[in-house]
């Protein structure tokens, strides 16, 4: 099949052109210099000059504390964008496939959220995040909402490459342990997405790491399985002080029988190191 990749230079971007053409599929990925999603009429030329079976799109502002300050704009790319991309998908019958967040929730849950829970984004980032949920709804063609959280992989910046740093640099570092969710592996959620693709999946869907744990549990693990000495000391949210609120709990689980189901998160550390490694 043909794919369409946008936000083809990002951190999961990356991951699924190399899983599409890796599958044997044609690809066509465009980075946000090729392609301004929030342009309709260049998003619905480039999708017609494409013709894909589908399209994955992965171009989004993803920072959370920026959008907080500045949600106009986070909405413009993360709601008025995905919905000028799953439009351009509708008018040429392709999927359109969407990666949406954990943090559309309120993190008031104690048990993982499923695809049926109500919504309820605490910040500017989850209120965006939604708005492309719905904008890619409303524009009536074939699509897959693909919720995914705590997303980390070799080609951006995230939280296990930060602790990597900041634990060969220091003896201690206080990471937030009163936030719990599903770390997500690139390589592993990239598949995922193509898989989806190819079977034609529709809906909301609930994609992440198998299991849960929190920032702490994921800093004290990465340094374990990099082999760096260096304490972590638990701190809360509220001693973080960052200008965004985040859920206090945003695991995710699927009902669905078609939902892939991804490894378990310390799976997807070893493989992301693994490949560090190999990178070096």
């Amino acid at each position: 099949m043909r794919l369409l990749v946008t936000g083809a230079a990002g951190m999961l971007g990356r991951d699924v052109v190399t899983a599409a053409g890796d599958a044997g599929h044609e690809v066509v990925g465009l980075a946000r210099a090729d392609l301004d999603i929030t342009d309709a009429d260049a998003v619905r030329a480039a999708v017609e000059a494409a013709h894909p079976d589908a399209v994955v799109n992965c171009a989004a502002w993803t920072d959370v504390d920026g959008a907080e300050e500045h949600e106009a704009a986070a909405t413009v790319v993360n709601g008025d964008g995905a919905g000028n991309v799953a439009t351009a998908a509708a008018a040429i019958g392709a999927l359109a496939v969407h990666v949406s967040s954990d943090y559309v929730f309120d993190g008031t849950a104690s048990e993982p959220y499923t695809e049926d829970a109500a919504t309820g984004p605490q910040g500017a980032y989850g209120r965006s995040k939604l708005a492309g949920e719905d904008a890619v709804a409303a524009a009536g063609g074939r699509s897959a909402i693909v919720r995914s959280s705590w997303i980390f992989g070799p080609h951006g910046r995230n939280f296990v490459d930060t602790m990597r740093r900041v634990g060969a640099e220091r003896d201690e570092v206080a990471v937030v342990n009163d936030q719990t969710g599903c770390p997500t592996y690139t390589g592993h959620l990239a598949a995922a997405l193509v898989a989806i693709a190819e079977r034609d999946v529709t809906g909301i869907l609930h994609v992440a790491g198998t299991g849960s744990c929190t920032w702490f549990d994921l800093a004290v693990a990465t340094f374990r399985e990099a082999g760096i000495t260096c304490r972590v000391r638990p701190q809360t949210t509220a001693d973080l002080g960052r200008p965004a609120p985040r859920p206090a709990f945003s695991a995710l689980a699927s009902t669905r029988s078609d939902a892939p189901v991804l490894p378990a998160w310390r799976d997807g550390l070893r493989a992301h190191l693994a490949r560090l490694e190999v990178r070096a």
